[in-house]
């Protein structure tokens, strides 16, 4: 949110401002908005049928004094489940070259 109020949305991002004066409280202690592309819903986690979406926020400073916190969308990456093939051993044993066929 700017300083005259109007949320410039950005995917990925939004912005949380404190309540000056609570009148009940049970209240609401921060309000915001959080822009998400919900058409990429690429690279997020999801659990028990629920998508789990990760937040980060930086405690900043507006223009006319004000601390908020700017919030951004961390992207699931999930890692590659498939795991490298052991390299082949050096180690040779010594009978490695021998005929499997054995007469005996």
């Amino acid at each position: 949110m700017s300083d005259n109020g109007a949320f410039k949305p950005r995917p990925d991002s939004g912005n949380l401002h404190a309540v000056q004066s609570k009148t009940n409280p049970l209240g609401k202690d921060y309000f915001g908005e959080i822009a998400i592309n919900l058409k990429d819903m690429t690279n997020v986690r999801t659990e028990d049928g629920l998508t789990i979406i990760r937040l980060s926020g930086w405690k900043k400073v507006s223009k006319n004094g004000k601390t908020y916190l700017s919030l951004a969308v961390d992207r699931y990456i999930p890692k590659s489940k498939e795991t490298p093939a052991p390299a082949p051993s050096q180690n040779k044993s010594g009978f490695d070259d021998m005929d499997e066929d054995l007469p005996f």
